[in-house]
């Protein structure tokens, strides 16, 4: 189940020890004795841990991935909190994706019906408070920061083609080949937008075409 079942007893250190773990220097594992080094020794502070877990900032022995790194950026850092509250409560998400704008009457009852029931009302509301908390913190518009697919490096040229059509080409054999998105040659596809010259004389068309076409396959 994408959902997470840790959660804070307490909010009320959320910003400071967020700031706090952006202001420092990445352990090589974020543990207690790192948590009371930044100035949180409560019990209850210590919830933070699993919490960081929960959205992929920790991995399972407590070192940092590479979206604890990049919430080290303060400027990115708030959508990198979104983008980790959308994977941890993937589920939720499933079912409302503004989830995290829900009140936290309505957050609680989706909780509930997530777990079946298998926490008490009031550990379901502190995991609503945890979401609700560390949602208002989260910026969940426009593109998250995630790191994206690098773009294939193939040339093209994006046109569009005339109403006309280029008929004329579809004989043109393996040299030569129209596709859905323009012309074949040579493993580049090329999109040709052609500008016709107003004239009601089918001859200067087939003349264009024909000059077009003899161009293109030598």
């Amino acid at each position: 189940m994408a959902l997470p079942t840790a959660y804070l007893t307490s909010t009320r250190n959320i910003d400071g020890i967020l700031s706090a773990i952006q202001a420092a220097q990445a352990p090589s594992r974020f543990t207690v004795a790192f948590l009371q080094n930044l100035g949180y020794k409560s019990s209850s502070d210590r919830l933070i841990i699993n919490v960081l877990k929960a959205l992929g900032f920790l991995n399972a022995d407590g070192a940092p991935t590479e979206r604890y790194y990049r919430f080290l950026n303060q400027i990115e850092a708030p959508k990198v909190l979104a983008e980790g509250l959308q994977d941890a409560y993937a589920d939720l998400y499933q079912l409302n994706r503004d989830a995290h704008a829900l009140g936290r009457a309505e957050l609680k009852n989706k909780l509930k019906t997530l777990t079946q029931g298998q926490y008490s009302d009031s550990v379901v509301m502190k995991m609503a408070t945890t979401l609700t908390e560390l949602a208002q913190r989260a910026d969940f518009s426009g593109p998250s920061g995630r790191p994206q697919p690098a773009e294939s490096s193939s040339e093209s040229e994006t046109v569009v083609e005339d109403e006309a059509g280029i008929d004329g080409f579809r004989d043109g054999g393996a040299a030569s080949q129209l596709t859905s998105t323009g012309i074949a040659l040579g493993g580049l596809v090329y999109n040709i937008q052609i500008h016709l010259p107003e004239s009601r004389d089918q001859a200067v068309y087939d003349a264009l075409f024909r000059s077009l076409k003899s161009h293109l396959l030598q």
